[in-house]
């Protein structure tokens, strides 16, 4: 689950990480009001979307008057947003954030992960931080510093010295980003969340360390424990596609091909897409129906995969291990027939009552393929797309 940026920033303040001041506005008015609450001279407008880059999409603007607040806020918030992020999607902005504008001396770069090789929480930061963090990462990784935080000991102050230093930052700064970094950290695992990134993390004028930005993503397998952090999703962020997948339980993700996949099991899906581009073909989607299958879940994965408009074919990959083939074979019938598929089906069944599940399907009157095994599967699909 991904927050907006004004959710992390509320979250950081809770574990007395410093961020600017700053209020979040959904009408351009309300911006005006924020950024007179706020006081000064000068305001930084950003648009709240799930995506970085929002900068060179015009989604971050400096104001330096209430009407200019108002112009940007009233811009922003009647346009969509896609960058590199959004997989190709147009992201509606719905707030902005209005904050206090804050004189920049020095760009850092502070993220925590899930490091799934060391199993670990794992720090990276480096001194060259800002918009084109993934450029120095390609071009010049020795500037990127990476510190792994022990399970059982958990983060130490050593530790956050040694990144400290090695961004070249004073005596002063090391321990104000000592005390950053165990908020960091603190946060990450009491709201069991998969990724933070601050970029950039300033030193401003005054010489002290300001998260200026803050990304957060949130372990949706955790949410049922942190019901608080369930309340900020913003579904008209998401793929509709996949929201709609999640409220039945469905694991879904929208691709770029033609050929829909419905099958049982996260790694059998994986191994099906595979096998499908091994053959020539393109998925549309990835779809895991989940080991315990029925006729209603296979309707409503049926009416997942027919919402994409470049959709050609379906191949449905299923395992009849916990539930059997032709209870699957039933229900696979009863759902082409209800929901109208109109483009070819090939079914590969594997498990129990495999035999008499296939001869459902053969003798359905549909336009239902049967095939032997995965191999056959995927060129049988690929050739009613050539």
């Amino acid at each position: 689950m991904n927050f907006h940026e004004y959710q992390a920033k509320e979250l950081f303040a809770q574990y007395g990480i410093p961020v600017p001041a700053g209020t979040v506005a959904s009408t351009p008015l309300a911006a005006v009001e924020a950024a007179r609450e706020l006081g000064g001279g000068m305001w930084v407008i950003k648009a709240q979307v799930h995506a970085g880059g929002r900068g060179k999409a015009g989604g971050v603007k400096l104001a330096r008057s209430l009407e200019e607040v108002r112009l940007e806020a009233e811009r922003m918030l009647n346009m969509s947003i896609s960058t590199y992020q959004t997989g190709g999607l147009e992201l509606p902005v719905d707030s902005v954030l209005v904050a206090e504008a804050v004189d920049i001396a020095s760009e850092l770069y502070l993220s925590a992960l899930v490091d799934r090789v060391n199993c670990c929480v794992t720090f990276m930061g480096s001194a060259a931080g800002g918009v084109d963090i993934e450029e120095v990462a390609a071009t010049e990784p020795e500037k990127i510093i990476t510190i792994k935080v022990d399970n059982t000991a958990g983060l130490q102050a050593y530790q956050s010295r040694q990144m400290g230093f090695g961004m070249n930052l004073s005596a002063v700064q090391v321990r104000q980003l000592g005390k950053i970094m165990t908020g960091l950290y603190r946060l990450f695992r009491e709201k069991d969340l998969s990724l933070i990134e601050v970029n950039p993390l300033i030193i401003d004028n005054d010489g002290n360390l300001l998260a200026l930005d803050a990304k957060i993503n949130a372990d949706s397998n955790a949410l049922f424990r942190h019901p608080e952090l369930a309340s900020m999703r913003d579904e008209a962020q998401e793929d509709p596609t996949e929201v709609a997948a999640s409220k039945h339980d469905l694991n879904y993700v929208t691709l770029d091909g033609n050929i829909g996949c419905m099958v049982n099991g996260a790694g059998l899906a994986m191994a099906t897409m595979d096998v499908i581009k091994l053959n020539g073909g393109e998925p549309a989607n990835f779809l895991d129906v989940g080991g315990g299958s029925n006729a209603g879940r296979v309707k409503e994965a049926f009416k997942l995969i027919l919402s994409s408009d470049q959709l050609e074919a379906i191949l449905v990959n299923i395992f009849g291990g916990i539930v059997r083939c032709d209870e699957i074979a039933q229900g696979i019938i009863a759902a082409v027939t209800e929901v109208g598929v109109k483009v070819p089906v090939v079914v590969r069944l594997e498990g129990t009552n495999v035999d008499r599940g296939k001869q459902l399907l053969n003798e359905s009157g549909l336009a239902i393929i049967a095939a032997d095994d995965l191999n056959d599967a995927a060129k049988k699909v690929v050739a009613t797309v050539a």
